[in-house]
């Protein structure tokens, strides 16, 4: 699944992944291929999320996130990289 990072200020990350794991305001839910579509508000926490290159985590502080057909969109503030 693809999936894009965005903050004001740029486009933070834009790629394959296998899955994302994200700090849902009613608590972390994890994302895989074929995820039925869904908008979720998110809250100051931990993204992460796995592709051919490991494991990257990045703080956040909230945003919103949406899945559709196998494309995961985040828009968020990003605090600091893990």
């Amino acid at each position: 699944m693809k999936l894009e990072i965005i903050t004001p200020e740029k486009i933070f990350f834009s790629g394959e992944v296998q899955l994302v794991t994200l700090p849902g305001t009613l608590g972390l839910f994890t994302l895989l291929d074929g995820h039925a579509p869904l908008v979720s508000s998110l809250r100051q926490g931990v993204i992460s999320f796995r592709n051919e290159e490991g494991v990257t985590e990045l703080n956040i502080e909230s945003g919103f996130a949406e899945v559709n057909k196998n494309i995961v969109v985040v828009c968020t503030e990003l605090t600091d990289e893990k």
